[in-house]
């Protein structure tokens, strides 16, 4: 499973901005991965304040430009943006397809200090995408604390683990100690995107995108606020590998997620 992390910077408030930006940077690596993933709430930022700029799930102009992007490049899209659905306004994640219908997580952990958990109405499900035979888990920023909300399910596992981020500079040793830790613990694959730059609150953010192997190993490399896009080859015939060797999997206990 090809898989391009995009890290970059996001233009504040300015969702046509935004996914033009997307766009070109697909159209330069069309072909060469399977799925593209992008940083948290991208078309937008992590405004939190801005009910209007939220698109309408399925009919908004940003759903509608990530399906035509999705097929016109024949790549999957993850990623996150500000949605309202029923009446509700989200941070949703969400995995575009080519020629195939979207799915969504919506994010569980509303991050309160940042005024997310006054604006949004959290997600419960605790979804696992499947594509092309892979199993993805999608994980939105701050969800990343929370380690048995992510922890796998022997009954029904993922192999990767991607998470999306708006995760500021000042808080980035967190973000790369739990990123692995996550890989780790629920023995997968771990993909985290997160964006560089400065928001319009002043927030600044130096990436520390990541791909962490069956080894953790860092396989994107990603240099300190860095604007590119790494393509790493993650095999999932050598995840399962590890699995039969290190089956720890089998060994998990057995939990339950109860609402708080």
């Amino acid at each position: 499973m090809r898989i391009a992390l995009l890290q970059y910077s996001i233009e504040w408030a300015n969702p046509k901005a935004n996914l033009g930006l997307l766009d070109e940077r697909l159209r330069a690596i069309a072909g060469q991965a399977d799925i593209a993933v992008v940083p948290e709430m991208f078309t937008t930022g992590f405004c939190t304040d801005r009910p209007g700029l939220a698109d309408d799930w399925l009919t908004g102009e940003s759903s509608i430009a990530l399906q035509h992007m999705a097929d016109t490049y024949r790549i999957a899209i993850i990623g996150s943006m500000m949605v309202t659905d029923q009446g509700k306004l989200h941070n949703r994640g969400f995995i575009f397809r080519p020629d195939d219908s979207p799915q969504y997580y919506d994010k569980h952990h509303l991050y309160r200090s940042g005024g997310e958990a006054d604006f949004f109405s959290p997600g419960e499900q605790r979804t696992i995408f499947e594509y092309r035979g892979v199993k993805i888990r999608l994980a939105v920023c701050y969800d990343l604390r929370f380690p048995v909300w992510l922890r796998q399910d022997k009954e029904n596992m993922y192999d990767i683990l991607v998470c999306v981020a708006c995760w500021p500079t000042v808080r980035i040793q967190y973000w790369d100690v739990l990123l692995p830790a996550r890989a780790a613990e629920n023995h997968c694959y771990a993909v985290g995107v997160n964006m560089v730059g400065t928001d319009g609150l002043q927030l600044d953010y130096n990436g520390h995108s990541a791909a962490y192997d069956t080894w953790l190993h860092d396989v994107a490399g990603f240099e300190d606020y860095e604007e590119g896009t790494r393509i790493v080859d993650l095999s999932i015939e050598k995840l399962r590998h590890f699995r039969e060797v290190l089956p720890q999997w089998q060994e998990a206990d057995k939990y339950e997620v109860v609402e708080s």
